[in-house]
């Protein structure tokens, strides 16, 4: 079955990227994760995300469209990357997401991916 595990961090995280003391221990951490991911031959897809200043919100309101460029400070965690991987259960990719460097500091949400609607007779 296909999970989607979603990474989200705190500013403070997101700091730590471009951080020169601190950044190559945050980055080793992911590519250890990422590398254990891959060796266990589960993913699916995946991709680290840009920071949250670069995202651009749209929403759809009495048929107008409104864009907000972010940061988005009403959140406290920002979306900082997704992996989908494909294992037996559930349980297994709880495991996963437990060894995520972002379950650590901020969240991984895990969520089943919907399988593709069936296809029209004809």
């Amino acid at each position: 079955m296909q999970y989607m595990l979603i990474f989200r961090e705190t500013d403070t995280e997101f700091g730590l990227r471009d951080d020169p003391a601190k950044g190559p221990a945050y980055w080793a951490s992911w590519m250890a994760y990422v590398g254990a991911l891959n060796q266990a031959g589960i993913v699916v897809s995946g991709a680290g995300l840009q920071p949250p200043h670069t995202a651009t919100m749209v929403r759809m309101r009495d048929g107008r469209r409104q864009v907000q460029d972010g940061p988005h400070p009403d959140t406290k965690e920002q979306l900082g990357g997704y992996f989908v991987i494909d294992v037996p259960d559930l349980d297994a990719a709880l495991d996963w997401a437990a060894r995520s460097p972002a379950s650590a500091y901020g969240s991984t949400e895990v969520r089943p991916v919907l399988p593709p609607p069936p296809q029209p007779a004809g």
